[in-house]
């Protein structure tokens, strides 16, 4: 079983970027922590409920959230930034980390790719995911999410006050990109990812006990 953290500097950026990775973690048995850096309190739409939207969203795809301290806008990639992550890492014991791309016209998911990297310095798998206001994006990376694009697109619904306001989070605009990354990996949708740092753990699986190797049948017999 994977732990893994999700960080997003607004309310929305995960499911955007990789909500239905998250889906498919949890479906592979997958522990997975939402950290959300700011309250969102600069983006479309009323944002007296933010929290709870992110609440529900979290909820959606079974997975646990971290609420951030930290203003819309007015992120840094500094020490207080680097250690509210490393505390995030710490409490999920995280050893797959998924973040906005470096190369974004948005300060804040800049700050929070770098203040990222700083906080993964001794970790083994980071993978950087699109966000709309991503400028440079060449993935490698790809997660088939053809059994999983309805719970990602359920997951942004939950944001009510943003999905209404931006047409960014269009569910056919969302669909449309899971296609396109899809066709770039050979299956119906897919999220994409650029690696930041991707260790394959080739490691042979424990062997099982000369029982459990046994056929079905066989076992049943010797019981």
């Amino acid at each position: 079983m994977r732990s893994v953290l999700a960080i997003g500097a607004h309310p929305d950026d995960i499911e955007l970027g990789c909500g239905g990775t998250l889906a498919a973690h949890r479906a592979a048995g997958d522990k997975v922590t939402m950290l959300v850096v700011t309250g969102g309190q600069n983006g479309p739409g009323l944002v007296d409920g933010r929290r709870a939207e992110a609440e529900a969203a979290a909820r959606s795809l079974d997975c646990l959230l971290i609420w951030g301290s930290l203003v819309d806008c007015q992120v840094s990639p500094d020490a207080a930034t680097v250690s509210l992550i490393e505390q995030a890492i710490r409490e999920a014991e995280a050893d797959v980390v998924y973040v906005h791309a470096p190369d974004d016209s948005h300060q804040d998911h800049r700050a929070v790719a770098a203040a990222t990297m700083s906080a993964t310095r001794h970790s083994r798998r980071i993978l950087h995911y699109r966000s709309p206001s991503t400028i440079r994006f060449e993935p490698t990376v790809y997660v088939d999410i053809s059994a999983h694009l309805d719970r990602k697109v359920n997951a942004l619904a939950c944001h009510r006050s943003q999905v209404e306001s931006s047409a960014m989070v269009d569910p056919e605009v969302v669909s449309a990109s899971a296609r396109h990354f899809g066709a770039q990996a050979r299956v119906r949708f897919a999220e994409a990812f650029m690696p930041a740092r991707f260790v394959w753990d080739l490691a042979p699986p424990i062997p099982l006990s000369p029982l459990a190797e046994m056929p079905i049948y066989a076992a049943q017999v010797a019981a």
